[in-house]
């Protein structure tokens, strides 16, 4: 007997059984059979609540950026310095991917596709929130004085996002998400030598 869920409620579930099945297989093979069966529900009533798999997929990206960045956001928060925050956010990032390891093959599904499309417009969302971060954790370091006053601030953005990227794809290829975080702290020391940060 299925249980009736509040049509939110239902909507999060389907979402959530996509990124889950993401997490072993391509969102470009994943099917809303595979979908409907992963939650208990017939194929017609996911389509009650999502018109097309592409309604799916950006729901799960509206997700991802709600998620990912709200708790990047607590970790910089968390943090006493803003040197400090950047290291928080990092290893946030790092076990954001650890727990949900279908996400990169979502947004790396999505930024494959030529033609634009909403989800690949909630992955520009989430990089562009990222950055805005980033941006402000790394100006307030250099009001601080805790790196150069002439750091390149939006090269050092992007080099933290491709770090972070760079690590996710070895392990994408390992299949051993985990496997980051032994290497996760090694390779920020490196980034904080690379950008100057006061040890």
């Amino acid at each position: 007997m299925i249980t009736r869920l509040p049509t939110e409620e239902r909507q999060q579930t389907i979402v959530a059984a996509a990124i889950e099945l993401a997490r072993d297989a391509s969102p470009a093979l994943i099917t809303t059979a595979d979908i409907a069966a992963a939650v208990g529900l017939t194929q017609g009533a996911v389509y009650k609540h999502f018109a097309t798999k592409d309604a799916i997929w950006v729901a799960a990206m509206q997700w991802v950026r709600d998620e990912l960045i709200r708790e990047l956001n607590g970790a910089a928060r968390a943090a006493f310095t803003p040197v400090l925050a950047l290291g928080a956010v990092f290893r946030a990032h790092i076990e954001f991917v650890i727990t949900y390891p279908g996400v990169p093959r979502f947004i790396f599904h999505e930024l494959q596709r030529p033609a634009d499309s909403a989800a690949k417009q909630e992955v520009r969302g989430v990089l562009q929130a990222y950055r805005k971060l980033l941006i402000e954790l790394l100006g307030n370091s250099v009001q601080a004085g805790l790196v150069p006053g002439d750091l390149d601030q939006e090269s050092s953005a992007t080099l933290f996002v491709g770090i972070v990227q760079g690590l996710v794809m070895q392990t994408m290829l390992t299949g051993k998400p985990a496997a980051m975080r032994g290497q996760a702290d090694r390779v920020f020391a490196l980034y904080l030598r690379g950008i100057g940060a006061a040890s």
